[in-house]
């Protein structure tokens, strides 16, 4: 076998001295030599397996096609909890898989008369995974060849994301909720308790969602399952899960709560809470809503990391950069971030406090709710239940001396009013409107009751923003669009140049979807003198987005083009979060 190994990596372009320094690795360290070569970096996974199931005299595979009829035998004959531990995937019986094979008037894939089964590896080196296989398998086995992310991905695909777990509780009649309390005293998600429990189950959902980089997990009763979906890069994903999990949905649910510090008992009206996890040395907050549904309770996670909150993530050209930092500056003046719910506003606002977060400034914010802690800063959750509001907090806020203030949300006239006062006694204030784009901020204070030459003298920006995907590094391609395409995405300036498009089924990179990751869209629109005398007489929208456009206003719809003409995302992006209200 090492003399295949070493052949197979060189094969694959690799020295004969990295190859001989990864086999005293594995030997000294007492891992698989094929593990060993691909983690020391030196070799392509996929060009050394290919090259290594051809020596071997293995079938190679990359997406393996499973038959849905055969699906059910295959997870009987080979349980998630084995495919798990031993890293093996079922890939059918023959069905085109194997080099060589026989076949009978079904279909079947046979050898020597009998049925064979077709299992697929990633380290043809686990000779204890071999040994286990001959005494679980009732059929005789055929073996090809794996790259282990792919293997992994179609293990969870098929059984399901904590199908292992959900095969043992329900082998020990588990369902119940008899465990649901047992280590509530800390929330650590990445403990490697070999013992079933709904405990370990829900925790291998919360790890999955943080491994996808998920930051939300909406976990819905529906008539004969437990739906439970990721949302990925602002997009919802179904998730597989584990077929009759419907028996586990109250326990799961149950769990939930306990770790959110909910009351169990309580089925009938919404409840609120938060989770404080840690998970592979991280801490992550979680902050839980529950809602009674006709099927069952439905949970709702926002999974909240400990960010770092630096100008640099926002992903800002130079310009707006350039503004952003003055207006941070300034000793006073209200900036006003707009946008729908889920466009990143609470992450703007943050990085804006941490830019300012020194030793010298106090800064208190008010918040519904406080989404993520900063070190240094003074955070003020609104509970309405008992009168602190917005309103209520902030004149609080304003006798305690702050140098910075944060308000959550602008939501009534009085809210406003409190907020322009701090503004013109000497304090910077942030906070958010809900609004389509920055312009439309100014006609929005206004129709709230605020005066005109109040928002004129202590407004000093409105900054709109919207989500878009990234381009996916490892698998966008250049994209050439039509006259006729280019003019319903909304973009015909773009035609005779460079952009890029997210490739059909993406890569393993990106989850098949051609993105990874997610940046803003920005418009600023400043308050210039020009600007501050029209506001004041009252001008019209319309005409206020001409004189922006004449201060050097740039439109998110342009921001937007740029950012794909860079290669940093698509038209089809751009156009989807912009279009309905800046075309």
């Amino acid at each position: 076998m090492i003399s295949i190994l070493q052949s197979s990596a060189q094969a694959a372009g690799v020295d004969a001295s990295d190859v001989q320094a990864a086999m005293n690795t594995a030997a000294a360290g007492g891992i698989s030599p094929v593990l060993a070569l691909i983690e020391s970096g030196a070799v392509d996974e996929r060009v050394f397996t290919r090259h290594l199931a051809d020596s071997l005299g293995w079938q190679w595979l990359e997406t393996p096609q499973l038959d849905a009829e055969d699906a059910t035998e295959l997870k009987r004959l080979i349980p998630a909890r084995f495919a798990v531990r031993h890293q093996i995937f079922p890939v059918g019986f023959g069905g085109g898989h194997v080099a060589k094979e026989s076949r009978t008037a079904t279909g079947a894939a046979m050898t020597d008369g009998k049925r064979t089964l077709v299992l697929a590896c990633h380290d043809p080196c686990d000779l204890l995974a071999r040994q286990a296989v001959a005494r679980q398998s009732e059929l005789p086995v055929e073996w090809c060849l794996m790259p282990r992310n792919e293997l992994l991905n179609a293990v969870q695909q098929l059984y399901g994301v904590g199908a292992e777990t959900f095969d043992a509780l329900i082998a020990a009649g588990g369902g119940g909720t008899d465990d649901l309390h047992l280590r509530d005293e800390a929330n650590v998600i990445d403990d490697e308790d070999e013992d079933a429990s709904v405990v370990k189950f829900v925790n291998q959902i919360i790890r999955e969602a943080l491994a996808q980089k998920a930051t939300d997990i909406h976990v819905e009763p529906q008539p004969d399952s437990l739906r439970i979906r990721y949302r990925i890069d602002g997009f919802l994903h179904e998730i597989p899960v584990p077929e009759n999990i419907k028996q586990l949905q109250a326990s799961v649910i149950a769990r939930i709560k306990v770790m959110s510090k909910l009351d169990i008992a309580e089925k009938r009206l919404p409840q609120d809470g938060r989770i404080h996890l840690k998970a592979e040395g991280q801490s992550i907050d979680v902050r839980v809503a529950c809602i009674p549904s006709v099927e069952g309770e439905s949970i709702s996670l926002r999974l909240l990391g400990q960010e770092r909150f630096t100008l640099d993530r926002l992903g800002l050209n130079e310009a707006h950069r350039q503004t952003i930092e003055l207006l941070l500056a300034k000793p006073n003046g209200i900036v006003l971030v707009t946008g729908p719910t889920g466009s990143g506003k609470s992450t703007t606002l943050y990085t804006f406090l941490s830019q300012l977060n020194s030793v010298h400034r106090r800064i208190v914010t008010i918040e519904d709710p406080v989404e993520n802690k900063l070190p240094g800063i003074v955070q003020i959750p609104v509970k309405n239940e008992i009168g602190l509001t917005f309103a209520s907090g902030l004149r609080s806020i304003l006798r305690g001396d702050p140098n910075v203030v944060m308000v959550g949300e602008i939501r009534d006239l009085e809210t406003a009013e409190i907020a322009v006062r701090a503004s013109l006694t000497g304090h910077l204030v942030f906070s958010t409107l809900h609004t389509n784009d920055a312009v439309a901020g100014i006609t929005r204070l206004i129709e709230m009751g605020v005066k005109p030459f109040l928002v004129s003298s202590s407004v000093r920006a409105f900054l709109a923003q919207r989500l878009v995907r990234v381009l996916c590094e490892s698998c966008k391609a250049p994209a050439k669009y039509k006259s006729d395409e280019l003019t319903k995405l909304g973009f015909p300036e773009a035609k005779g140049k460079t952009v890029w498009r997210a490739t059909q089924g993406g890569c393993q990179h990106c989850r098949g979807t051609g993105y990874s990751g997610r940046v803003a869209l920005y418009e600023i629109a400043l308050m210039t003198p020009t600007m501050q005398s029209m506001v004041s007489q009252r001008a019209s929208e319309a005409d206020l987005h001409t004189q922006a456009r004449k201060d050097g206003f740039v439109p998110m719809r342009e921001y937007g083009l740029q950012k794909a003409l860079a290669g940093i995302t698509t038209l089809e992006e751009v156009s989807r979060v912009t279009s309905e209200e800046l075309a």
